[in-house]
C-alpha cells in the first residue's frame, strides 16, 4: 500500500461476514485474521482505521414484524475479539451514516480504530446507491478495499465508494492483493501439467468455471454430486444420486469439447454409496456408473481416491474448488480428505495450489493443512468469478 496514513483516516471495507453460534460466538474468526495486517499498517504507520463490513442477510431475514434483527446481524458481537487480535480497543458506532458515524470519524485518533454497523443494515448497499456511498466516503480521507469475497459485488461499500476518492487517495488492502496476485498465478502462464479439481453438488454452479478449465487446464477431475449428472449422461445407473436431469445434455457436451481440446476429464470410478443421507445410513462401495436403486453417492471411493491423488501429485500447478463427498459427515470424509492430502504433498513438492470456495477452504482448514497450500483464497464466488474470466466491480473500481 503506496498510501502514507499519517495522520489519515482510513475507511477500510473488509470482510467480517464470519459465522456466530447462537450466543453470538465467533465460531471461526479466519476473516478477521486474515483483514489483521492491513489494519495493523495503518495503524503502525500513524493512521486511524474506520471499518465497514457487511454480516449475513439482515434484509432477507426479517423479524415477524417485519423490522430488522438487529441483535442477530450487528457487526457489535465482532469488536470484542477484533480488539483483543489487535492490542486496541475497538470502538463501535450503531449506525453505518449518519450524523453519529460522522461525529465518531471525526472524533478518531491516530492509532483508534471504529467499526460501522452492518453496512446491509441499509437497502442502499446492495443497491449500490450513489448518496449512500457518498456519506460512507465522508467518513475518511482515504479509501482501502480489503474485502475479497465481496470484490464481485457492485455494492456501495465494495465500489461505487472508491469513485469518491482520488485515485491516489484508494488502494488495495494485503489480503486484496494478495487475491487478485495469486488468481493471477493460475490464470497468466501457469506451469504444467495444470489440475482443476472440482466437486459440489451441482453442474450448474460451475458451467462456467468448466467451460473456461477447457481452456486453461490439462486435467479436470470431478467429484461431488455433480459428478452423477456426468455419469447419468453417459447412460450410467447413478440409483437416488443428487442429479441435475436438465442438465443431462450439457455435460454430455462438456465431455466431448474436453476430448476436442485434449483436456483429460477423470470422474470417480467408484464411489462410498448410502441408503440415506446419513452419517449412519448402511454403507458400500459400487461402481460410480452402477448406484443400486435405493442407494446414493456421498463420496468417492477407494479407486477414485488413488486415481485422482495420482493425478494431482503429477501436477505442477493445481486449483481446488468443491469438495469429494459430505465431507461434513465423517463416514463420507475420506474422499475429501484423501485430496486434500495429495494437494499437500504436490505443493510441498514444488506445485502451486490454490484452493477456493467455502467447502474446500473449510475442508483444509479442519485437517490443519492451510498452511501446507500455497494459497486459501477467502472469497469463494469472487475468486470463482474472476477465475471464469469475470472483470469484478470492487477490483475495476480501484485498478480504474
Amino acid at each position: 500500500m503506496e498510501i502514507n496514513f499519517k495522520n489519515k483516516k482510513a475507511l477500510i471495507r473488509v470482510d467480517f461476514n464470519v459465522p456466530l453460534d447462537k450466543a453470538y460466538n465467533i465460531t471461526d474468526d479466519t476473516r478477521i485474521r486474515m483483514a489483521l495486517p492491513t489494519i495493523q499498517h495503518v495503524l503502525k504507520n500513524g493512521g486511524s482505521a474506520i471499518l465497514m463490513s457487511h454480516l449475513g442477510r439482515p434484509l432477507k431475514k426479517l423479524k415477524e414484524d417485519g423490522s430488522l434483527d438487529v441483535e442477530k446481524f450487528t457487526l457489535r458481537h465482532l469488536t470484542g475479539h477484533l480488539g483483543e487480535l489487535l492490542g486496541v480497543a475497538v470502538k463501535f458506532c450503531p449506525e453505518t451514516v449518519g450524523d453519529t458515524a460522522q461525529q465518531m470519524a471525526d472524533a478518531l485518533q491516530p492509532g483508534e480504530v471504529l467499526m460501522l454497523e452492518n453496512t446491509r443494515f441499509q437497502k442502499e448497499e446492495e443497491k449500490g446507491d450513489p448518496e449512500f456511498s457518498k456519506k460512507l466516503a465522508a467518513l475518511g480521507d482515504v479509501y482501502v478495499n480489503d474485502a475479497f469475497g465481496t470484490a464481485h459485488r457492485a455494492h456501495a461499500s465494495t465500489t461505487i465508494v472508491a469513485q469518491y476518492f482520488a485515485p491516489e487517495a484508494r488502494t488495495f488492502g494485503f489480503l486484496m492483493k494478495n487475491e487478485v496476485e495469486n488468481a493471477g498465478k493460475v490464470l497468466n502462464n501457469p506451469a504444467r501439467p495444470f489440475t482443476a479439481i472440482t466437486g459440489g453438488a451441482k453442474v450448474s454452479d460451475k458451467i462456467l468455471l468448466l467451460e473456461r478449465f477447457l481452456d486453461l487446464v490439462d486435467n479436470i477431475i470431478i467429484g461431488g454430486g455433480m459428478a452423477y449428472t456426468f455419469f447419468k449422461a453417459q447412460g450410467g445407473k447413478i440409483g437416488n444420486s443428487l442429479v441435475e436431469d436438465d442438465r443431462l445434455e450439457l455435460a454430455a457436451e462438456l465431455l466431448k469439447k474436453a476430448e476436442a481440446k485434449g483436456v483429460k476429464i477423470y470422474l470417480p470410478v467408484d464411489s462410498v454409496v448410502a441408503d440415506k443421507f446419513d452419517n449412519n445410513a448402511d454403507r458400500k462401495v459400487t461402481a460410480s456408473n452402477a448406484v443400486p436403486d435405493g442407494y446414493m453417492g456421498l463420496d468417492i471411493g477407494e479407486k477414485a481416491r488413488a486415481e485422482f491423488s495420482s493425478v494431482i501429485k503429477s501436477s505442477k500447478t493445481i486449483i481446488w474448488n468443491g469438495p469429494m463427498g459430505v465431507f461434513e459427515m465423517p463416514n463420507f470424509a475420506e474422499g475429501t480428505k484423501t485430496i486434500a492430502t495429495a494437494v499437500a504433498e504436490a505443493t510441498k513438492a514444488g506445485a502451486f495450489s490454490l484452493v477456493g470456495g467455502g467447502d474446500s477452504v473449510a475442508a483444509v482448514n479442519q485437517m490443519g493443512l492451510a498452511d501446507e497450500v500455497s494459497f486459501v483464497s477467502t472469497g469463494g464466488g469472487a475468486m470463482l468469478e474472476m477465475l471464469e474470466g469475470k472483470e469484478l466491480p470492487g477490483i475495476k473500481a480501484i485498478t480504474g
